[in-house]
């Protein structure tokens, strides 16, 4: 058995908005679940004998031990829990916050705990409030596409926790999980697996098998809803990496350590390569970054040159202008994947990001990368001391 526990690096700060997520969850729980679970349903109410007429499985049975084995918790999901039959916003939204036992609801807050921090950080805490219900609805809708016909209702928070995990997949590609792997009496121990790893397993083993075997719902799990989910969360986080790379804001006033690229060169703010050479050539750095970042097509960036546009770089982080250096970075990483100076344009964009709006996990991302990026001598040793600092206040 293979356990999610936790990850590295985690952003500084408290997600407020993560865990007043998984406070509603339980309170729902401990409010609505567990004493409706405990309880009989009222006779008189109407709709039991819709909710009966609708349990294929109770064709043939005694009406007393049917009613034996309903709950006044299945009749309360039967009248307000989303169903494919019938759908509606209100039962969508409420379904997202109810969960079918203990072990349903530990493992959905467990995976929320683990994996919603990083990606609240990273979206902020409005904007990660408003993802985590989209991706929730549009799990639950992708498993309408389904099961239209569907009268079983469908509760828990997996649809939008896949959608994290989308988000997380995405922007956070080389975190490390920690897994207790359980294989009692003979092996038992915590390990620290790639992201990606965990989640493609999440993803691929765990629903995309299933679903495949049985589209519908395989042993009362909505397979269909955690891959909506997850490929709402991939598909947003990737629209988002595009928009934030093109507009460039104010800078911030925070320090930035001493580093020195290759192209530090005392070099010192319009619409072609040319022009953008020229103002280099003329030591206009102020200038030809304007030039530069108003560039829309990679043509056109390509007609600047890896030399020129590393020193622009180098100009901003020297400057703290580090949201116009990351933007810089990142269309440079776009734009030369496999090119000269890709090391040097990983580490410039992890120190925009941290100095700039000090995301720890994100920039740890960009420092890996480095070492991926066959680096120089120097760059390597910087990126090796950035991962070592941030893994000081890793957990």
């Amino acid at each position: 058995m293979f356990i999610p526990i936790g990850d590295t690096p985690n952003p500084p700060g408290r997600p407020v908005v993560n865990y007043a997520l998984i406070a509603v969850n339980i309170a729902v729980f401990a409010i609505i679940t567990l004493p409706l679970s405990y309880s009989a349903p009222d006779p008189r109410d109407p709709a039991l004998l819709q909710y009966i007429q609708s349990i294929p499985a109770a064709r043939g049975y005694p009406l007393q031990a049917i009613l034996q084995s309903i709950s006044a918790y299945d009749l309360f999901l039967f009248k307000h829990a989303y169903k494919a039959a019938s759908p509606g916003v209100t039962p969508l939204m409420l379904s997202m916050f109810l969960h079918g036992g203990w072990m349903h609801l530990i493992g959905n807050m467990l995976f929320l705990w683990i994996y919603g921090d990083n990606v609240e950080y990273r979206l902020g805490s409005a904007r990660y409030l408003f993802a985590y219900l989209s991706t929730g609805a549009a799990a639950t809708l992708f498993y309408s596409l389904f099961s239209s016909h569907s009268t079983i209702p469908m509760i828990g928070a997996s649809g939008a926790i896949s959608g994290v995990l989308g988000f997380y997949f995405i922007w956070f590609p080389k975190n490390r999980v920690k897994v207790m792997m359980l294989l009692f009496p003979f092996f038992m121990d915590v390990i620290l697996l790639p992201a990606r790893l965990v989640l493609g397993f999440f993803l691929v083993i765990d629903n995309l098998l299933p679903f495949l075997l049985s589209p519908k719902m395989g042993g009362g799990v909505a397979h269909g809803a955690h891959i909506g989910g997850f490929l709402a969360g991939l598909a947003v986080a990737y629209g988002l990496d595009r928009i934030s790379g093109e507009a460039p804001s104010e800078p911030s006033e925070k320090e930035i350590p001493s580093w020195k690229s290759p192209f530090s060169r005392t070099v010192q703010t319009e619409e072609s390569p040319e022009r953008v050479r020229t103002l280099i050539s003329q030591r206009n750095l102020n200038g030809a970054v304007r030039t530069f970042l108003s560039l829309a097509s990679t043509s056109e960036r390509l007609g600047v040159g890896p030399d020129d546009i590393m020193r622009l770089g180098d100009y901003l982080l020297q400057n703290r202008r580090y949201e116009e250096a990351l933007t810089l970075f990142r269309r440079y990483i776009g734009d030369y994947p496999a090119g000269p100076y890709l090391d040097w344009a990983c580490l410039g964009a992890g120190l925009a990001i941290l100095h700039g709006r000090g995301e720890a996990a994100t920039a740890y991302q960009y420092f890996l990368q480095v070492l991926d990026a066959s680096p120089s001598p120097k760059a390597e040793q910087e990126a090796r001391r950035q991962i070592a600092s941030l893994d000081v206040r890793a957990p």
